[in-house]
């Protein structure tokens, strides 16, 4: 099978389209041309792409695959040709870093803050996932470097110790579920779900991590707001406005300023050891290794 960049633009303009001339139009090939390229396409595959109609084209089971398949190849090569317009500008490297909410909140910015001052050619593109998708991702060769927690299976990566996190719920000094700790002062996360929230605003990872856990118990998170900031939400909490569930490494350090307790869930799933994880590490950009080398604990 042998397609060119040309045939999978012309096939995403037609079916975009719905019309082999118009599609023909934005690729701006004749009409004959762009038949020929799509009779070619269909018979390397040796199935029917198109449903040709007397007012245009419908795409057929296969053609919807290969519609799939083609836009996100030429999504890869519009990002692969952004990557390199960089390096006309002077860059070294580039590094995609995918990471939970408590990676990215707690225990990122002064590693990365450090690594980008010793290596300022270098640019890090960071994202927020859930540690499922970026095990996908890194699978799928879409990000070099991975922080999940060790919750989720790795197998087929490679991975080094970052942090340890723990999730703990933060409360106001005199709420309700402070007197409900079990001997070792932790509480039941179904007994969280009674009160009222304060979470983070947006795609949250960590909110769609609790959401997910809720869900399993047959709950819902009831939130009375939503903030940006585990400082917002702390302030929130000190306030008696709702609880939260945030890593424990937040709470200690609002808990010196503001108002707040924090207990411990007794649910395993908030324990967790934060990994790096990568495909390959031997395959990594020397900037990438160095920066495993710089932030793993």
């Amino acid at each position: 099978m042998r397609f060119d960049l040309i045939d999978l633009q012309l096939f995403l303009n037609v079916a975009e389209a719905g019309s082999i001339t118009l599609g023909a139009e934005r690729s701006h090939l004749a009409l004959a041309s762009a038949s020929a390229r799509l009779r070619g396409m269909e018979e390397q595959l040796g199935v029917s792409l198109l449903i040709r109609k007397r007012r245009g084209i419908e795409l057929s089971d296969a053609g919807r695959s290969l519609l799939h398949h083609a836009r996100l190849l030429m999504q890869q090569m519009e990002r692969m040709r952004g990557d390199l317009a960089v390096y006309a500008k002077g860059l070294k490297g580039q590094i995609r870093l995918l990471c939970n909410t408590s990676a990215l909140t707690e225990f990122l910015p002064q590693a990365l803050a450090t690594y980008m001052h010793a290596h300022p050619h270098v640019n890090i593109e960071v994202e927020e996932r859930l540690s499922n998708d970026i095990v996908q991702a890194l699978m799928d060769n879409q990000a070099d470097i991975g922080i999940v927690a060790d919750t989720v299976n790795c197998s087929g990566l490679q991975s080094f110790p970052f942090r340890h996190d723990e999730l703990v719920v933060v409360t106001a000094h005199q709420h309700p579920l402070t007197t409900m700790t079990d001997g070792d002062g932790r509480v039941n996360f179904m007994d969280c779900l009674h009160h009222d929230f304060i979470g983070l605003a947006g795609d949250s990872a960590l909110q769609q991590y609790l959401n997910e856990h809720a869900a399993r118990l047959g709950q819902r998170l009831q939130y009375r707001l939503r903030l940006r900031s585990f400082d917002g939400i702390c302030r929130m909490v000190e306030s008696a406005a709702g609880i939260a569930i945030i890593p424990e490494s937040a709470a200690l350090r609002y808990a010196k300023i503001m108002q707040i307790r924090h207990l411990r869930l007794s649910d395993m799933w908030a324990v967790r050891q934060l990994l790096i994880c990568v495909r390959q590490y031997d395959e990594l950009s020397a900037h990438a290794r160095e920066l495993i080398s710089m932030i793993k604990a």
